[in-house]
């Protein structure tokens, strides 16, 4: 009888030991979808400023359309880009572009001292600030949540409830999307 007790609380330890991995592999998922859904919340936020930046600098700079189509066309291709790789290609795209932008502008010093332009410039400051970070999180999430997934004996766990799928993390398309945008006006 004793033997039937011990094997008994044996199995319960062993499934709880299972449901607390498998509740942890679902929590580290869905922080990695956040921490997903926060740089595209970040990056849209981004895209929504772009056409009153251009907008405002079209006003001083009308001459300067290839600029304008060039900041146009990268800022479509974010809000079209799907999945991580797609975002940060688009992403390296729209600092470019934005980096020509500002060189326009700083060929307009009336257009420096606009204050539409000035708020506008603080606001995409802020935004790309807080876009570095949601990269920080989401990344510190994809690598929690392989850590989570391959370690033992939580792998065991993963490979039977499905979570095979790897995550990618979010790195700047080219060496020089690597450098911080540097705008000074």
């Amino acid at each position: 009888m004793w033997g039937v007790w011990v094997a008994v609380g044996i199995v319960v330890v062993i499934i709880g030991i299972a449901i607390y991995l498998y509740n942890k592999l679902v929590m580290a998922r869905n922080r990695v979808e956040n921490a997903w859904h926060q740089i595209d919340v970040q990056l849209n936020r981004r895209a929504d400023l772009i056409p009153n930046l251009v907008e405002t600098v079209k006003g001083y700079a009308a001459h300067e359309k290839s600029t304008f189509e060039l900041v146009t066309q990268a800022r479509a291709a974010l809000l079209e880009a799907k999945t991580v790789g797609e975002n940060a290609q688009a992403e390296a795209e729209l600092s470019r572009a934005l980096k020509s932008l500002f060189a326009v502008a700083e060929a307009y010093p009336e257009l420096k001292a606009d204050e539409n332009f000035l708020a506008l410039q603080e606001e995409l400051t802020g935004t790309e600030n807080k876009i570095a970070y949601a990269r920080q999180f989401y990344n510190d999430s994809v690598m929690a949540y392989s850590i989570a997934r391959e370690n033992f004996p939580a792998n065991l766990i993963a490979s039977i409830f499905g979570f095979k799928e790897e995550r990618e993390y979010f790195e700047p398309e080219t060496p020089a999307a690597r450098e911080v945008p540097k705008v000074q006006f």
